[in-house]
C-alpha cells in the first residue's frame, strides 16, 4: 500500500472512532447506498463531459465509499474484514479469472475477443453456482442499462437475443431500441443520456432566449 492510501485508511479510522466525526460514526452499509451511487453517476458525468480534473476528483470519491465500506466492515463482530482483504480478493478474482494471461501460454494463445467475454461468464457463473446466465444481473441498474445487460449475457450464452415477444405497448418498443443498440455495438444508456443532455442545453437556451 502506498504511502496515500495508508493516509487514507488512518483519515478514514480517526473520523470513524471516538472522538472523530459523529456523522462518519453514525453511518452504516445501508445509509451509505445513496452516496455509493451518486458518486458513480457523478464519476460517469465526469468520464463523458472529458472533465479530467472532475475524473481525478469523482475517482478519489468512489475510492472513499469503498474504503468508508471496509472500515465499518472491519468492525463487524461476526464476520469482520478490512480493506486489506478487500483488495487481497479482488486480486484473486482478477488472476482466477485472466486464465489467458496467468493460465498456460497456450490458453493464452488461444483466447481472443469475445472470446475473453464467454470465458469470464463462465467463470463467474461456476464461482458464484449460478443455474442461469441471466443470474447476477443487477435488479438496481436502470431499465435501458439492463435490459442491455441481460441481451449480452444471453448472447454470450448462446440464446436468441432477438426472440423477443411481440408488443405494441411503450416498454415493448423501447426493449427493441435497446436490442438494436446493443446488435450496433452501441451503450443505450449513454446513449440516452447524451441526447437528454443536448436536449437540456436546448431547453435551457430556448428558457434564457438565446
Amino acid at each position: 500500500m502506498t504511502d496515500a492510501l495508508r493516509d487514507l485508511v488512518r483519515v478514514m479510522d480517526r473520523l470513524r472512532s471516538p472522538g472523530g466525526c459523529p456523522w462518519d460514526a453514525d453511518q452504516t452499509h445501508e445509509s451509505l447506498v445513496p452516496y455509493a451511487l451518486e458518486e458513480t453517476y457523478e464519476l460517469v458525468e465526469a468520464i463523458e463531459t472529458g472533465d479530467r480534473a472532475g475524473l481525478r476528483e469523482e475517482l478519489g470519491d468512489v475510492l472513499l465509499q469503498v474504503v468508508f465500506h471496509a472500515r465499518i466492515a472491519a468492525e463487524d463482530p461476526d464476520d469482520p474484514f478490512d480493506v486489506d482483504d478487500v483488495a487481497a480478493d479482488l486480486v484473486a478474482k482478477l488472476v482466477r479469472r485472466h486464465p489467458h494471461v496467468y493460465g498456460p501460454a497456450e490458453v493464452a494463445a488461444k483466447k481472443k475477443g469475445a472470446d475473453l467475454h464467454v470465458q469470464w461468464d463462465t467463470l463467474k457463473n461456476a464461482e458464484k453456482a449460478r443455474e442461469s446466465a441471466l443470474d447476477g444481473v443487477p435488479l438496481a441498474l436502470g431499465a435501458l442499462a439492463r435490459a442491455q445487460k441481460i441481451a449480452g449475457r444471453a448472447a454470450r450464452a448462446g440464446l436468441t437475443v432477438d426472440s423477443v415477444p411481440p408488443a405494441d405497448d411503450l416498454g415493448g418498443r423501447l426493449l427493441a431500441l435497446v436490442l438494436e443498440a446493443h446488435a450496433a455495438g452501441v451503450d443505450a444508456e449513454g446513449a440516452l443520456r447524451t441526447s437528454a443532455a443536448a436536449w437540456e442545453a436546448s431547453l435551457r437556451a430556448q428558457e434564457s432566449g438565446t
